[in-house]
């Protein structure tokens, strides 16, 4: 017998409210946006209890995980964070002022800057690390590890086929709907 959940029921609801559409989407990314939100919460709350920031975490886990000396550009970080370099300026700016890294001169280009992270840092990431893993190994632990590894692949293979998607440019117009103030999607 298949257990359902709320999902199901949003679903039911809009395929009765919505016969036309195709649903199957709605179904795989209403979960994941659940499950999302379950992981925003464990994930805020294991970087809290450690004394950090979600964004905090993501520029020490760079370093963390990039091995001794944990040192990187800020370029690296850029790219791994996925913000801009002038966000990542401030954040270096302000974790510096935390003692959580120090900006060092790179001594293969006098004129560029690499991030170092700080015992402190150390500490707290590695604290941070141990909670997050901790939480989500409860999260799973409704499933048995062959479960977990046909969803690894799966997500990894609807991760990449997301980022092949492109996005649509211009914007979506309503049917009978006029003019600029047209509601879009």
């Amino acid at each position: 017998m298949k257990q359902e959940d709320e999902v199901d029921q949003i679903v039911a609801d809009w395929s009765r409210a919505r016969p036309d559409l195709d649903l199957a989407p709605l179904a795989i990314f209403s979960r994941l946006w659940r499950v999302s939100k379950h992981l925003d919460r464990a994930r805020s709350h294991a970087f809290e209890r450690s004394g950090l920031t979600a964004w905090e975490f993501d520029v020490l886990a760079v370093l963390r995980r990039s091995g001794e000396p944990f040192m990187q550009s800020p370029k690296v970080l850029v790219q791994q964070t996925l913000v801009s370099s002038g966000t990542m300026t401030n954040r270096i700016d302000r974790m510096a002022e935390r003692g959580l890294v120090r900006r060092l001169t790179d001594p293969n280009d006098g004129r560029g800057v690499l991030v170092e992270l700080t015992a402190n840092g150390l500490t707290l990431v590695d604290a941070a690390m141990t909670r997050l893993s901790d939480a989500e190994e409860r999260m799973l632990g409704g499933l048995p590890r062959s479960e977990r590894e046909r969803l690894t692949v799966l997500l990894r293979r609807l991760s990449q086929s997301i980022d092949r998607f492109e996005p649509v440019t211009e914007p979506i117009t309503l049917p009978g709907a006029v003019g600029e103030d047209a509601p879009g999607a």
